[in-house]
């Protein structure tokens, strides 16, 4: 369980926790497949784009960005150095599509933010493109409730030690909300803060973990944002 008598800042996730993203990619990875389908099946296709995702993160990190580079450098392996310059604008195009996509919050997000901004410091943190992020959280609507947006390039224990440092607070002031077990939990949890799991319809595939597995102490498990609002 969590001793709420000592949080002091609460920190969101943004996408899949404050609004959707992982269901926009998914379409995203459906058109490209289809985009590949004369040169391989949709299957085998998403397998090495995926496979690409992984690859590239230490060198492309995470974000839009990273992603139309991932499927144009799949789509060049799909049809081994084949592909037209027809094929390389419409992946090129998925990915500002992916970009001017508008914000869809999840049911109770705003509602929570407001009603917790007037008791707890609120921020988000999250990971990817600076520039992508940062627009995305203000594009959003939720500017106004938040205290201060973090951008890291990895959610990882060294991270959360720098933000928490930054902060000037302690770990078991510090709670950490989010959808992805891998980021937004078990690196938080590892350093003596707190962590709330609320599970997403979709996740990435790269973020997958088992919350059921994870002990009792400083965690808890939402089913969404809104119960936030009773348990604090």
């Amino acid at each position: 369980m969590i001793n709420l008598k000592n949080i002091k800042v609460i920190s969101f996730d943004a996408d899949d926790t404050l609004w959707q993203n992982e269901k926009l990619f998914r379409k995203t990875e459906c058109d490209f497949c289809k985009l590949m389908a004369h040169y391989i099946e949709p299957t085998k296709a998403l397998k090495i784009l995926w496979n690409m995702e992984v690859k590239n993160i230490p060198c492309y990190g995470y974000g839009i960005k990273a992603f139309v580079l991932d499927m144009l450098e799949a789509a060049l392996k799909i049809s081994k150095g084949k592909m037209t310059a027809a094929e390389t604008k419409q992946i090129i195009n998925l990915g500002k599509k992916l970009i001017k996509s508008p914000i869809v919050l999840f049911e109770g997000a705003e509602n929570t933010l407001k009603k917790l901004s007037k008791k707890y410091k609120i921020i988000v943190t999250t990971k990817g493109d600076l520039l992508e992020q940062e627009n995305k959280v203000y594009r959003s609507g939720l500017i106004k409730y938040l205290r201060h947006i973090e951008v890291m390039s990895e959610k990882n224990k060294t991270s959360y030690v720098r933000l928490i440092k930054e902060l000037n607070i302690k770990p078991k002031e510090f709670l950490m909300v989010g959808n992805s077990v891998k980021s937004d939990i078990l690196p938080v949890l590892a350093l003596g803060a707190n962590a709330v799991f609320i599970p997403s319809q979709f996740t990435w595939f790269y973020e997958d973990g088992d919350a059921s597995k994870i002990p009792s102490k400083n965690f808890m498990k939402l089913e969404k944002i809104s119960q936030l609002i009773k348990m604090l």
